[in-house]
């Protein structure tokens, strides 16, 4: 195993980030691309990846849906044949889908589980190999509501909460190979959730409201504030640092 130490060059790294076309998942990309790591942004829309690389030849867009079969080896090789390495995955892609108990379908559970839990799972298995060549990291992105109740939005952070789990147990599994896997859970951040979910403007008003009065820092968090916790745990002077699940949501978990 070639793994790197705490003194390794950022630059040479690849990283690759899912869910990279919007939100935390795009400023993670370009915070990675900042300090001069090769990054692999991988989506669904080509357009908002496009985006996402604007004028930065350091980070490469690749439109695939995790969810498909054989899509996560698809997403190693391609890595591994453009770069030659793989030092961080970063699995950050995540679908909500609202509704109570007693309102859900089979279609919109199932949807969740695949990206939110699934994906991740076979993503990290396929990127192994060469995680354990480099002596890399996984960066589970969940959410501090997880450890809350989240009526009406349950299933989402009963995925996310899993996730968490899965954080510590590979956290465990992985540390005799030299492969660290850490979590950034957000609490409330801007991002085009809402709108993915359809809420209505005044409905995503109301929403952040509840959010402002449950955050004890009474701001709504950037995308920029996660990303830079991903790049912290990610980065070769946290070496010692595996097994962790750090909030970034203002105080909320803690209120």
């Amino acid at each position: 195993m070639t793994g790197m130490n705490s003194t390794t060059s950022q630059s040479s790294r690849t990283v690759v980030v899912t869910g990279a076309g919007t939100g935390i998942g795009r400023a993670t990309a370009r915070a990675f691309a900042a300090e001069g790591a090769h990054v692999v942004a991988i989506g669904r829309r080509v357009e908002r990846l496009k985006e996402t690389a604007a004028e930065n030849d350091r980070i490469m867009p690749l439109s695939v849906d995790i969810t498909a079969e054989g899509e996560p080896e698809r997403i190693v090789q391609t890595v591994l044949e453009t770069y030659g390495r793989l030092d961080v995955l970063v699995n950050n892609a995540g679908i909500v889908t609202s509704g109570a108990i007693g309102t859900l379908t089979v279609e919109m559970i199932r949807a969740q589980l695949a990206t939110n839990l699934v994906a991740p799972t076979l993503l990290a298995q396929a990127a192994l190999p060469p995680l354990e060549t480099s002596g890399g990291v996984i960066v589970n992105v969940t959410t501090s509501v997880g450890q809350r109740a989240w009526p009406g939005s349950s299933v989402y952070a009963a995925t996310k909460t899993a996730l968490e789990l899965l954080t510590r147990s590979w956290a465990v599994e992985l540390a005799p190979r030299g492969v660290r896997v850490v979590a950034v859970a957000p609490g409330a951040i801007d991002t085009p959730i809402g709108e993915h979910q359809g809420l209505t403007r005044e409905r995503m008003a109301a929403v952040r409201e509840w959010q402002l009065a449950h955050t004890p820092l009474a701001r709504i968090g950037r995308p920029e504030d996660v990303a830079w916790a991903v790049t912290q745990l990610a980065a070769p002077a946290a070496s010692f640092i595996t097994g962790v699940v750090l909030p970034v949501d203002g105080g909320a978990v803690v209120a």
